[in-house]
């Protein structure tokens, strides 16, 4: 939803919204710019290492918070790019009905917009998922330091073996996913045209 929000605020027209659009603009670029690995680094041992009093502690609430911010990035930007490609006369035809800026955007833009960047979108998650393996660096144990610290142990790296294998089992199924959804998307599609399915 943070993701959205940030790429709704860069769609918004008008220049009353131009300083709202530059900090979407700057948070996007700034984020995805960052490598995710120095993110977590940066927050995972700077932040706690200030020593404020009321803020977490917490590597695995550090790690977490690097991943939302650098996937909301890049998120926001595939959320933009469907609302971008709704016609401008969806907009114009819900505004001539009555409704509001924001009414046809709730009602009418975003519906579309999020049918068309479901794919992209798991493949985000995808990334997501095997990124999570970087948290490792702050000390959590996740997967794949599970299996160095097995390997360690028994001086046999089938455990990275077993890591690898995990992560695959969970992303080929989103994969597999993801290729039916854009399947059923290019069929409603054409079934939509009158062209043979």
């Amino acid at each position: 939803m943070m993701a959205l929000g940030v790429a709704v605020v860069r769609s918004l027209p008008g220049p009353v919204f131009f300083p709202l659009r530059v900090l979407a603009i700057a948070y996007a670029d700034f984020f995805r710019g960052i490598p995710t690995i120095l993110l977590i680094f940066l927050l995972g041992f700077g932040v706690p290492g200030l020593q404020l009093s009321g803020i977490p502690t917490s590597e695995l609430f550090w790690g977490t918070v690097s991943l939302v911010l650098v996937y909301t990035a890049y998120v926001s930007e595939v959320y933009r790019a469907g609302i971008d490609s709704v016609h401008p006369s969806q907009n114009a035809a819900a505004r001539s009905l009555g409704l509001s800026y924001g009414q046809s955007l709730r009602f009418v833009v975003i519906p579309q917009a999020v049918r068309r960047v479901i794919p992209p979108l798991l493949n985000d998650f995808i990334g997501l998922q095997k990124d999570t393996a970087l948290v490792g660096v702050l000390g959590v144990i996740e997967a794949f330091n599970q299996a160095k610290i097995d390997e360690a142990a028994t001086f046999n790296f089938t455990p990275a073996v077993v890591a690898a294998v995990l992560f695959v089992a969970i992303t080929i199924p989103m994969t597999r996913f993801t290729d039916w959804l854009i399947s059923r998307d290019r069929r409603r599609l054409l079934a939509a045209a009158g062209a043979p399915v």
